[in-house]
């Protein structure tokens, strides 16, 4: 793979010295009269998970210093994060779980921290020796230590494979389980990674390969470095026993793939068809909106997942329908599909995750349609008789009780195809396309998809359509299916 480490413009570790400290002048009791900082709030408000994230700060730049031990799972790390007060601070808020705080700095100088349970993890507060200034930008350097298998408060991202290593698979609330971070989907930032891997083992991370170096023991370190900026539930490191396969696709753009050591007759061809994936869902959206892609399989790992610039599946994944068919595809299409809509372009909170959903779900079937191994309209039907009761017990597919429904997956596929059935095939196709072109690298919500679909069609009427199919307690009826019921 040809890297551009030129062209690359990180706030990392070399940055972060770089930054300029606030300068307060004389100490912050001097300027009680006007200035009294606050904490952060140990919160965003996410509709999901109101304790998930942190307030009073941005994100600007993470950089990842990761040295794992196989097989025993211990690991240290530094974490480097670049930052923006939005507000006068005098305190702040980390997630973290499961890990053993060695040291905190900020903008250099020791400060003092406090560890106390969380809804989902961890609240690390943070203290700096002087306040921060709103508006103003500030690094913090957490050094911290454990193990991979330790018991966490919340939910583990730690997936372990038979050999020996880790992949890391932190949707929706884990990412806090490998680093210190402010662990909300609204606050995106770009990426540095310094992964450590012993002999025998290669490292993985999101972004571009940079180069690598030796480290300790006889273990080399990968630097990865990713420009587009990423939300923490989308990180993808990992120390295992695989391969690296490469290739392009049909327009140049590099590929990357990682898979299970030994096995790579078994999967290079499976991984060879990201190029032709590429190519069509580029003719629905437009460009690949980051600058690698690949698949990483491992046998650690049940699912699939879109972990921005390297989606993480299971080994057992791959394998041919009744019928020989390669069905599998059409889950590689599902997580490519997520670049697009929920890596690049990112809800603003959970409840919008349909966002997210729906599209990977649609378009899956559609590419499975269009293949011959299914029929879209029959999903949707099916989907159209259990929604009724879905939206009951789990909400409708635009204000989820919770994350991983069927409301959020086929659900949101439905809008869509309802969506389609309403202003024809190319009215659609140009609402699709447009929006992650329009909002690339930014967080929305279903307020701005309704918005974007009504300004892109001019038809205000969609309006109270969307409403309708996204927030309704029951399905409104299909255009162009008005035979169409739900299930007694």
């Amino acid at each position: 793979m040809t890297t551009r480490r030129s062209a690359l413009r990180f706030g990392g570790a070399a940055a972060a010295a770089a930054v300029a400290v606030p300068a307060f002048g004389s100490p912050a009791s001097a300027h009680a009269s006007r200035f009294r900082p606050t904490p952060g709030s140990d919160g965003v408000g996410d509709p999901l998970f109101p304790t998930l994230g942190n307030g009073g700060y941005q994100v600007v730049h993470y950089d990842l210093t990761f040295d794992f031990t196989p097989v025993t799972y211990d690991f240290t790390g530094t974490v480097r994060m670049n930052a923006t007060a939005t507000q006068d601070l005098s305190a702040f808020n980390l997630d973290t779980d499961g890990h053993t705080i060695d040291s905190v700095t900020v903008n250099g100088a020791p400060a003092t921290w406090a560890l106390a349970p969380g809804q989902s993890g961890q609240e690390l507060t943070v203290t700096p020796a002087s306040p921060l200034r709103d508006g103003r930008p500030f690094t913090v350097a957490v050094r911290y230590h454990g193990n991979g298998k330790a018991p966490r408060l919340g939910l583990t991202g730690w997936r372990f494979g038979s050999d020996g290593g880790f992949a890391s698979a932190a949707q929706s609330s884990r990412a806090d389980t490998f680093l210190p971070c402010n662990d909300t989907p609204s606050d995106k930032a770009t990426w540095t990674f310094h992964i450590s891997a012993p002999e025998g083992f290669v490292a993985t991370a999101n972004g571009e390969l940079l180069h690598k170096s030796p480290g300790a023991n006889g273990s080399t370190v990968w630097h990865f470095g990713l420009r587009e900026r990423m939300a923490t539930e989308l990180i993808g490191i990992a120390v295992v026993k695989g391969t690296y396969l490469y290739g392009t696709s049909h327009r140049g753009l590099p590929l990357r793939h990682v898979v299970p050591r030994g096995r790579e007759d078994e999967f290079a061809p499976v991984v060879a068809r990201t190029a032709d994936h590429l190519a069509w869902l580029e003719r629905k959206f437009g460009r690949y909106p980051f600058s690698v892609y690949g698949v990483h399989i491992y046998d650690g790992y049940s699912d699939a997942l879109e972990n921005q610039t390297l989606s993480l599946f299971s080994t057992n994944w791959f394998r041919p329908n009744a019928n020989g068919h390669p069905t599998y595809e059409t889950t590689m299409v599902h997580e490519l599909v997520h670049q697009w809509y929920g890596d690049s372009v990112t809800p603003a909170d959970w409840q919008q995750a349909w966002l997210n959903e729906g599209p990977a779900v649609y378009y899956a079937a559609l590419y499975g349609e269009e293949r011959g191994w299914s029929v879209l309209a029959d999903k949707m039907r099916t989907t159209y008789g259990k929604l009724d009761a879905i939206r009951a017990a789990d909400g409708p597919p635009g204000l989820p009780k919770a994350l991983g429904g069927t409301n959020i997956y086929d659900g949101g596929a439905l809008v869509l195809y309802a969506l389609r059935r309403r202003i024809g095939d190319r009215a659609f196709d140009r609402v699709m396309r447009t929006w992650p072109e329009r909002f690339k690298d930014r967080n929305v919500s279903s307020e701005d998809f309704i918005g974007h679909t009504v300004r892109v069609t001019g038809d205000r009427s969609l309006d109270g359509f969307l409403r309708d199919w996204l927030f309704g307690a029951v399905n409104p009826p299909m255009p162009g299916h008005p035979d169409w019921r739900a299930d007694a």
